[in-house]
């Protein structure tokens, strides 16, 4: 669990994909409709397991496909939900480095209000997602 007491809250789960480039920066997102940044992913569809889900949400969202053998896993984190209150996300974890041809590839879609790269101190200037400030920014750098 994060620093936050989570107790008994509803449970979101969810796969998503730590996103870097050649030169370290990480890729977030901010879907439509939110004010922080997290990192690409999304709730699984029934029968997908957390691998399958992380490759079809990072096509989905920023039009990349990735072999299953690019995503390395980094393990399954809780997090106070930063989009639906009152809320627990539940996340497994993979991080991938993309080439310069997949970072000029990259074209979020339109559930994807904004898709940014940053460096790390970049990051933490901006509104993040519980999960992604506490769990995957120190997974980052």
């Amino acid at each position: 669990m994060g620093a936050n007491d989570v107790g008994e809250s509803p449970t979101i789960r969810v796969t998503a994909i730590l996103v870097l480039d050649d030169a370290g920066r990480l890729l977030l997102v901010r879907k439509r409709g939110t004010s922080a940044f997290m990192q690409p992913g999304g709730k699984p569809e029934p029968g997908e397991g957390p691998l399958e889900t992380g490759r079809r949400e990072v096509a989905e969202e920023l039009g990349v496909t990735l072999s299953a053998d690019r995503l390395r896993p980094l393990g399954r984190f809780s997090e106070t939900a930063a989009n639906e209150a009152g809320h627990v996300v539940v996340s497994d974890a993979f991080a991938v480095t993309l080439t310069a041809e997949e970072v000029a590839a990259v074209r979020p879609a339109a559930e994807i209000a904004e898709a940014v790269w940053v460096s790390l101190d970049q990051a933490r200037d901006l509104p993040l997602a519980p999960l992604t400030r506490t769990h995957f920014l120190p997974l980052a750098g």
